[in-house]
């Protein structure tokens, strides 16, 4: 009997070790998912590369506590929030809050948005002293591993007035100039 349990042992350890005989043993399963131009921004900092944040979350018009499918033009949420593109990045509020915008695929201005959503989504729009998103800066001397992100008390719209005043500026220049 005694032999018998022995056999059995020995099968077990055999199919234990049967993977480790066998082919290559495969990676992490997620691999596959994983794109092969998407950075981890710790691997940017050693190599000292520059990011690039995407100049389209400056016109987005949107509030904070609003989804992001609210924005003037959707198709923009698609978009790499950066250049290259980054599997997570740690977006700073000035007061101190940091939400964490993630995808092993590159992060899109809507996983920014989403993230920055999650926080503020319950809050009533008298809550907020600058409701909008102004942009996201990056100051690699100060930290490189997140975006500072920066609100606005009033829209602001690429498709607004704000354009009118500037080719109002650009003749009343030529006028002077005249």
């Amino acid at each position: 009997m005694a032999a018998e349990t022995d056999n059995t042992l020995q099968k077990v350890d055999s199919l234990v070790e049967e993977p480790k005989d066998g082919a290559a043993k495969k990676g992490h399963r997620r691999a596959s998912s994983m794109a092969a131009d998407v950075y981890r921004i710790e691997d940017l900092e050693k190599e000292g590369k520059k990011i690039e944040i995407s100049i389209e979350t400056q016109k987005l018009n949107w509030k904070l506590n609003k989804s992001p499918m609210t924005v003037e033009d959707p198709a923009v949420l698609k978009q790499p929030l950066t250049e290259p593109k980054l599997k997570s990045i740690a977006l700073h509020f000035p007061l101190g809050l940091e939400v964490t915008a993630r995808n092993l695929k590159g992060v899109t201005i809507k996983d920014a948005l989403d993230a920055i959503h999650k926080q503020f989504k319950k809050r009533a729009d008298d809550e907020f002293e600058k409701p909008y998103l102004m942009g996201f800066e990056w100051d690699p001397e100060e930290c490189y591993t997140r975006f500072i992100v920066h609100q606005s008390a009033v829209p602001t719209s690429s498709m607004g007035g704000g354009g009118g005043k500037k080719k109002k500026n650009k003749k009343a220049d030529a006028e002077e100039g005249s």
